[in-house]
């Protein structure tokens, strides 16, 4: 099976901190992949990378076997990206943003209204269309997110916790178009530390640990007969705490 997105000792340093440490990730064409681990295991820092966002400080990057920072043009033409904590031009409509984008990719207008109508109608947008983006509620900034990434049909569309604070109406809708586009032989990878997101939507896992992987393959291989979540718990080495020796005998005991 051809890869999507390949790293080979993909590596970065913020100061003294080692950020990513050696990152080998694979993540076959057509997968819908997930990149899982605790908080600061390094994932927004390697999607930040394989992205063209955040250069490296060693290692190699290939999305649909390009170096991604040899020909950044060519890669990022090719690929769509929803990163955590997304900032949208907020004084544009949410019709206009999508037309905004599709001037920059160089899109047609007419090709790009079209796109933008049939986005707008399966993200529930429709309504909204023509309303600020500044009175758009957190589900609605991600699904407006969504549709302006996939607005160029890109082969790779890069997610960075795209349910984080989402409603579960919204989270429906955006799985639903996930699942649409990775039918069609389209590559996701999207970071969380929701197992059971993971598990419901993923077909290929790479678990992140203190900036390296610790495991990556199909999701039956990873999690084996003890379900992800505590597949996760025993690769990144989490014990069951919360007994006396951990302190906290305090909490909870009566009251005089």
């Amino acid at each position: 099976m051809a890869d999507s997105v390949r790293t080979q000792g993909l590596f970065k340093r913020f100061g003294e901190q080692v950020a990513v440490g050696g990152v080998d990730l694979v993540v076959p064409k057509g997968s819908f992949a997930g990149l899982v681990g605790p908080n600061g295991a390094g994932k927004t820092t390697t999607l930040s990378m394989i992205t063209g966002l955040l250069r490296p400080d060693g290692g190699v990057v290939l999305v649909d076997g390009v170096d991604v920072w040899q020909d950044p043009v060519v890669v990022k033409a090719g690929i769509g990206v929803l990163p955590e904590g997304l900032r949208l031009f907020e004084r544009l409509s949410g019709r206009e943003l999508l037309s905004y984008n599709g001037q920059l990719r160089g899109i047609p207008k007419a090709e790009v209204e079209r796109r933008a109508g049939e986005l707008l109608k399966v993200m529930d947008l429709t309504e909204a269309a023509d309303k600020l983006v500044v009175d758009y509620s957190t589900g609605m900034r991600k699904k407006i997110g969504l549709a302006a990434a996939l607005l160029h049909n890109p082969a790779v569309l890069f997610l960075d916790e795209p349910f984080e604070g989402v409603d579960p109406v919204s989270a429906n809708t955006l799985v639903e178009v996930l699942r649409r586009y990775t039918a069609s032989g389209s590559t996701v990878v999207f970071s969380s530390h929701v197992m059971d997101l993971v598990e419901r939507l993923c077909d290929w896992v790479s678990v992140m640990n203190r900036g390296r992987i610790v495991a990556q393959g199909p999701l039956a291989e990873v999690r084996g007969e003890r379900g992800l979540n505590q597949a996760f718990l025993d690769l990144v080495g989490v014990r069951n705490g919360g007994g006396e020796e951990d302190g906290l005998s305090w909490l909870g005991a009566a009251r005089s």
